[in-house]
């Protein structure tokens, strides 16, 4: 019997990947010498890389074409497939383009690597270099496959019949005979001239490559224009004002700018419902089937233009709404066109001067889970330091007071039909001394609400008493008289209500009466951010004094009602004490520092040098301690 035919060794992907990492310099080498000079050194160095990181297996493994023993002693099986895959490439690339109906990929400029900007070539040899480089250009691709393989891989003729017969070579005795006209320079083709591994950089034409990058420019302008045109809405970005041109087209997004798709309230919902927010807010105003003034504002609340302004309170997320929002109200308001919408989480005011959409703003303000007093008031307008409110359906009356003078009366704010109220001195935009703030006093069904203009959209709400169970302020005006200024403080942060809780009083040591230790704490929409003030009033005073305070303390909240604090305060006879005091469940009250005394119960009287400063700790009732705040 025959004997078998030997199996031919299957060559693992793995392997043939340790076999191209490990001899990469002499496989990169090996397709620069088979490549045509005529190519250039600049392209001949990238293709040859090319070639060399494209001749692994495409599967998991490949059959070795050439027998073990061909494929040199230091080689192996794997380094024989990738020998074989580079070199079969580059004789491919020799090939002239009008051999075949199309181009294969060898024979097209490499993709990859790429360098923009720079030429890299081998470095120069010498005279003997330069001499085989032109014998060998002399020479055929087959032909020059021979010679390398003989004089670079150190093959015997049979094995490089084989090599060449494998890589498609039609008569591979020829290329011999043909590479054997050229004396066999081994020591030469290992010299850096060949060596595309080792390479000089130089820059390309610079003034060509300027013209070229200008003409790029040109035509990718001329790209944007074009895309630009396709994309745009069939009514073009006219009615769209001074929205940024659309970047997403998607079902969601556009339902969210129909003004087809706005939700509106009926004007009884507010009656029958269970919660009083904005939801049940019927839409109002003169504008409210303007589809054009609509559209202007669904879509710069979408895509705000630069020439908007863009304003949002901390914490309030500026995006385009999720869904069709609800319209609150659409009118013309001073000078302006206004529109108020509201998408569950956030009242949004679109606002533009009456002739053209130059100069529109934006503005957000959050809240969620806003009932009763919260949403009872939106801002429509701030002119000249006035202010204009559109009022909820349930507000029936409407007064402004001077919140620091509480037996002042109060004048009557006007509110037109759908529910305008006329312009007063906003506090939020008065410049200078603080002599007056003027607040809001609402009254409708559910009884008499304060509010006070923050600079924010919506108004804060007043209250007072202990931070448990806040009362509204409109009953105590008293309590917030001499820390009115004080709200200052809390301009656009997004504040909610502000709570003023009188949480000590203390005997004045020259006996001229009794001082009022109040906190003011105010809290926000998004949770954080609070802040808090503890104030010292001595009977003499007309407004409070600031003695310590602090953000995103619990101090003085619902969670924590405890605080400690003091102040340095000179008698009329011109002595100094230390005056500090804590909440009523405070048993003692300790100063260390630059004063040390302590006092049993929540308040704590000593004197003091002008200028000594001290810290302050308290025990609590239930003996955990507690630290003064700064």
């Amino acid at each position: 019997r025959p004997p078998a035919p030997a199996t031919e060794p299957a060559v693992a992907i793995e392997q043939a990947e340790a076999a191209l990492v490990e001899h990469y310099p002499r496989l990169v080498r090996l397709a620069y010498l088979v490549l045509p000079p005529a190519l250039g050194r600049t392209r001949r160095v990238l293709t040859a890389h090319a070639l060399t990181q494209r001749a692994l297996p495409r599967g998991r493994s490949a059959k070795s074409v050439i027998p073990a023993p061909a494929t040199g002693s230091d080689g192996g099986p794997g380094y024989g497939y990738v020998r074989l895959q580079v070199l079969r490439t580059a004789l491919e690339a020799g090939h002239p383009l009008r051999l075949r109906p199309w181009p294969k990929r060898s024979q097209l400029p490499p993709l990859l690597p790429q360098v923009w900007g720079l030429r890299l070539f081998p470095r120069s040899g010498g005279a003997d270099e330069l001499a085989l480089d032109q014998r060998l250009s002399a020479l055929s691709g087959p032909a020059r496959a021979a010679y390398v393989l003989r004089g670079l891989e150190k093959l015997n003729d049979a094995d490089v019949r084989k090599v060449l017969d494998a890589a498609g070579v039609e008569d591979s005795g020829t290329a011999l005979k043909e590479a054997g006209g050229v004396p066999p320079e081994d020591a030469l083709l290992g010299s850096s001239e060949f060596d595309p591994c080792s390479l000089q950089a130089r820059p390309t034409d610079l003034m060509r490559r300027r013209q070229h990058m200008k003409a790029a420019l040109a035509a990718t302008a001329a790209a944007l224009v074009c895309g630009a045109l396709l994309v745009m809405p069939g009514d073009g970005w006219g009615p769209d004002g001074a929205a940024a041109p659309p970047y997403a087209r998607n079902p969601a997004a556009e339902a969210a700018l129909d003004p087809g798709r706005l939700t509106t309230a009926s004007a009884s919902a507010w009656k029958t419902s269970t919660r009083t927010g904005f939801s049940v807010w019927p839409a109002r105003g003169t504008l409210t089937e303007d589809k054009t003034l609509l559209r202007r504002a669904l879509a710069v609340w979408a895509r705000p233009g630069e020439s908007v302004q863009v304003s949002a309170t901390p914490g309030t997320p500026a995006g385009a709404p999720p869904g069709p929002p609800q319209l609150l109200y659409a009118g013309v308001v001073d000078s302006a066109r206004v529109v108020l919408l509201y998408d569950g989480l956030r009242v949004a005011r679109y606002a533009e001067p009456k002739e053209g959409t130059g100069g529109a703003a934006l503005d957000f303000a959050r809240v969620d889970g806003a009932t009763g007093a919260e949403a009872s008031a939106v801002v429509l307008d701030r002119a000249d330091g006035n202010v204009r409110y559109l009022m909820a359906p349930w507000v029936t009356r409407v007064t402004v007071r001077d919140l620091m003078k509480p037996a002042g009366g109060t004048s009557v704010l006007p509110v037109a039909g759908d529910g305008v109220t006329g312009a007063f001195a906003s506090p939020a935009l008065q410049q200078g001394a603080c002599r007056s703030w003027n607040v809001l006093q609402l009254s409708g069904a559910s009884g008499s609400r304060l509010l006070t203009d923050l600079a924010e959209l919506t108004p804060a709400r007043l209250t007072t008493g202990r931070p448990s169970a806040p009362r509204d302020a409109s009953k105590e005006l008293g309590t917030w008289s001499p820390y009115a200024c004080s709200l200052a403080a809390a301009r656009a942060q997004g504040v909610r209500s502000v709570n003023a809780w009188q949480y000590a009083q203390q005997p004045l040591p020259d006996a001229t009466g009794t001082a009022s230790w109040v906190c003011t704490r105010a809290e926000t929409w998004r949770g954080g951010g609070t802040r808090v003030l503890a104030q010292f009033h001595a009977p003499a005073a007309r407004f409070g004094a600031v003695a310590a305070k602090a953000d995103d303390s619990p101090a003085c909240g619902a969670r924590d009602p405890h605080l400690l604090a003091g102040v340095l305060w000179k008698s009329g006879t011109g002595t100094w004490y230390l005056l500090a005091a804590g909440s009523q469940d405070t048993t003692s009250v300790t100063a260390t520092g630059g004063i040390s005394a302590t006092a049993q119960g929540n308040v704590l009287t000593v004197r003091a040098k002008r200028g000594a400063e001290a810290k302050l700790k308290g025990t609590l009732a239930d003996s955990r301690p507690i630290t003064g705040l700064r």
